[in-house]
């Protein structure tokens, strides 16, 4: 009687985990519905503005005492923002009485932080160096995922822990973690368009296998300048050790590239980053194989683009121009 072997089991991708953890009882992401209504009254209290009303009903421009302030047409809280800050809100409303924790600040505005703050929302210490002190996250607790996210390694810790976990994560973010899962599908080398200690960029970077993270054209075009003529192994490693996975080797892992960016980068310099990377590898490979080296899929934020685009065409506009900028 013959007799055969069972294929070896497959290792679950990480993308894969994340989706486990997020089918439990204790994960929560599309919010909690009996504190909505109050959630968005609050809200709108908050950030309702009767200086902004007035400078929409009146073409985003008005005058006072002879200076003249104009608004940006595309401008605030974007659809993921918004949904972010409500999940958290509604959080601290659905867990009373719970220890509320959160892994990072929700978002880059001290104003929204601050109304955390005020709710007793307790905020995981930073001890340098990328790490966090997750000790006074007790049994039971509730800890909230900022709109950045939150690393895999992160994800798989509170999913340990008898705690409630609420990822307000933008959907926007969620996109750019599964393009990366497509390049470990592919053996490709995450090529990241973003600053290597951004908290996006940081929880992208754990999910994938093998990375580099470039902030700008200058160092793509350091990266695109190795695959094509090698180089200085030793100095290359040295100048993007923050920013390259464990045990990178540049000599065998930029063969097969994928790109995908923090979604907070601007959007040209993306585009022209992932031109030049094609480029790079039609020169290398010839452009009949450019595909089997280099993948793109377009992971970057519109929303932040059109305010990005909106602030320049008011400069653009105007003769003399203070630029107020409102963190998001």
């Amino acid at each position: 009687m013959s007799s055969t072997e069972a294929p070896p089991e497959k290792k679950p991708t990480k993308k894969e985990k994340r989706l486990k953890y997020m089918k439990t009882d204790q994960f929560h992401r599309r919010g909690f519905k009996e504190v909505r209504d109050d959630v968005e009254k609050s809200m709108d209290e908050q950030f309702k503005s009767q200086l902004v009303d007035e400078l929409k009903t009146n073409n985003f421009v008005i005058e006072k005492d002879g200076v003249k302030v104009h608004l940006a047409k595309d401008f605030g809280f974007c659809w993921g923002v918004e949904r972010s800050i409500a999940l958290a809100y509604e959080a601290v409303e659905h867990f009373p009485g719970k220890t509320v924790h959160i892994t990072n600040e929700l978002i880059h505005n001290p104003e929204v932080n601050d109304n955390l703050h005020d709710m007793d929302v307790q905020f995981i210490e930073k001890l340098g160096e990328g790490k966090k002190d997750f000790s006074k996250v007790g049994d039971g607790d509730v800890v909230i995922l900022p709109a950045f996210g939150a690393s895999f390694e992160e994800m798989t810790m509170m999913n340990e822990k008898n705690v409630d976990i609420v990822d307000t994560t933008c959907p926007w973010v969620s996109k750019v973690w599964n393009t990366v899962d497509t390049h470990q599908r592919k053996g490709l080398t995450s090529i990241i368009h973003g600053k290597y200690a951004h908290e996006e960029t940081v929880a992208t970077v754990s999910f994938c296998e093998e990375y580099i993270c470039v902030k700008d054209m200058k160092e793509a075009e350091m990266v695109a300048d190795y695959i094509l003529n090698g180089g200085d192994k030793a100095a290359f490693l040295e100048y993007f050790k923050n920013a390259i996975s464990e045990g990178f080797d540049p000599d065998t892992m930029l063969d097969k590239v994928g790109l995908a960016n923090q979604t907070t980068m601007y959007k040209k310099e993306t585009k022209a980053i992932g031109q030049m990377l094609q480029k790079t590898m039609m020169k290398k490979f010839g452009p009949v194989d450019v595909n089997d080296h280099y993948y793109e899929f377009d992971t970057i934020c519109d929303a932040t683009q059109v305010r990005v685009y909106m602030c320049g065409r008011s400069i653009d506009d105007l003769p003399v121009f203070i630029l107020l900028v409102f963190l998001i």
